[in-house]
């Protein structure tokens, strides 16, 4: 093996549910306490790189309080979790550096029980700025979409599961079997069982169709190379390697999707991930798919050749087992090093997601070696886009949609429609019972002023 083969050698997690605030850690009291978990050894003062993906927290640089000592990077909202996991593995293959941790988490639970009881908490100080800044190259969601409102993410996956659901030709009544069957795994597995029959928050979503980010929750991953951990004396059962990992950064907005219902990006990395590693997603023995909304685990499936299979989760998925934002995909990866450590010689594959399925990211692990070292890739997936006219007056076909509520009662309808020569977006707040009924996917509706009947 080469030396320089990164390896997890600690993956910790930290969670609290505290009612009184003021007894509740923050969120960089979380961290650290993850981070401490993840080393063994004292190797969290060797720490020569800290990557934190950008939370709802204003700390400019969490990571100089975990490793005073080291390069600081943050990443912000966008850019994927996994960029943050390969490149450390990667400046350690490369022998850049020598042991890396990517931590973050959330504390959005403490911050609603302060609101909620009227607690004053004390300020989250920015601080100095860390050494580099990650940031997207484009944002992800179109102006026309945040001109016409659907701007929310359980808004715009709603949206891709109306035009999944049309794609496999069910009916709304066994669609919606579908969505139960699907969840009720991720809830079993989670141990965390939901009682009633929650609201509707957009059409076909309930509330625990959605991830749960009012959690206070953080996790820290600590890498370093083979070397490292062998001269550290760190059991050799403890250590996972990292395969392979691959991404598709190419970001085209919802609305613009040649198919709602597909993802060329994650086809891309599923096609990369067997090349780089020889291991095929659908070979994995374990899997963690990002599941923020039913249509990113269904279309995920659809893409990676997991269809048919019900193990798609090692967590409970982020509506059960919690999805802090822009940070899941470290809860997982820690969750996927528990399991593979009490599997020897399985695989794992974690996947990631930013934004509304705009970019799309996996790794391998494994307790083995990958036999030709370390590999990653960014993949071009096709980068084709639909051109956006906002002012259609006409006809145009509905290729997706969904309709919001206010409390019990519909309230808007939004639908991505095909126009002869582009697509738009329109809205409409007739027809809303028959929305919600019937299968309007494939209708031909009229479009004027930026609204359809």
């Amino acid at each position: 093996m080469d030396p320089r083969t990164p390896v997890l050698v600690g993956a910790g997690t930290a969670g609290q549910r505290c009612d009184d605030p003021l007894e509740a850690l923050d969120v960089l009291g979380l961290m650290r306490r993850a981070a401490l978990a993840a080393a063994p050894r004292g190797l969290l003062e060797r720490v020569e790189l800290v990557l934190v993906p950008q939370g709802t927290w204003r700390y400019a640089d969490p990571g100089r309080a975990l490793c005073p000592a080291a390069r600081t990077v943050v990443a912000r909202i966008g850019v994927l979790q996994q960029t943050l996991i390969t490149r450390a593995c990667a400046g350690i293959a490369s022998g850049a550096v020598d042991v890396a941790l990517v931590a973050g988490g959330e504390g959005r639970h403490r911050r609603l029980r302060a609101k909620i009881a009227g607690t004053a908490l004390p300020e989250e100080e920015a601080g100095p700025a860390p050494d580099e800044v990650m940031e997207p190259a484009r944002d992800i969601v179109a102006p026309l979409e945040t001109e016409r409102g659907l701007v929310l993410p359980v808004q715009q996956y709603a949206v891709m599961e109306t035009a999944l659901r049309a794609a496999e030709g069910l009916s709304p009544a066994e669609h919606e079997r579908e969505l139960d069957r699907l969840w009720s795994g991720f809830e079993r597995l989670a141990a965390h069982p939901v009682s009633g029959r929650p609201d509707m928050l957009s059409y076909p979503y309930r509330k625990w169709h959605c991830s749960q980010w009012n959690v206070d929750q953080a996790a820290a991953l600590l890498l370093c190379s083979a070397d490292a951990a062998a001269s550290l004396g760190i059991p050799r059962h403890d250590w996972v390697f990292p395969l392979a990992a691959a991404e598709s950064n190419v970001m085209v907005p919802v609305t613009a999707r040649p198919s709602l219902h597909r993802s060329p990006g994650f086809a891309a990395v599923g096609t990369a991930l067997a090349r780089l590693s020889g291991v095929a997603p659908a070979d994995a023995g374990h899997l963690d798919l990002y599941s923020c909304f039913p249509s990113a685990v269904r279309i995920q499936a659809r893409e990676l050749g997991l269809t048919g299979r019900d193990d798609l989760t090692v967590t409970g998925g982020m509506p059960f087992a919690g999805g802090p934002l822009n940070n899941y995909v470290l809860q997982a990866t820690a969750e996927m090093a528990r399991v593979l450590r009490e599997d020897p010689g399985a695989t794992g594959l974690v996947t990631s997601v930013s934004g509304m399925l705009t970019k799309q990211g996996a790794a391998l692990w494994s307790t083995g070696p990958p036999a030709a070292g370390f590999r990653c890739e960014d993949v071009p997936a096709d980068p084709a886009a639909l051109p956006l006219d906002p002012g259609h007056t006409g006809e145009a076909v509905v290729e997706g949609y969904t309709v919001t509520y206010q409390g019990e009662r519909p309230s808007r309808a939004f639908a991505v429609l095909s126009t002869p020569t582009a697509r738009t977006l329109a809205t409409s707040t007739e027809s809303l019972d028959s929305m919600t009924e019937e299968e309007w996917t494939g209708r031909r509706v009229t479009v004027r002023d930026g609204r359809f009947r």
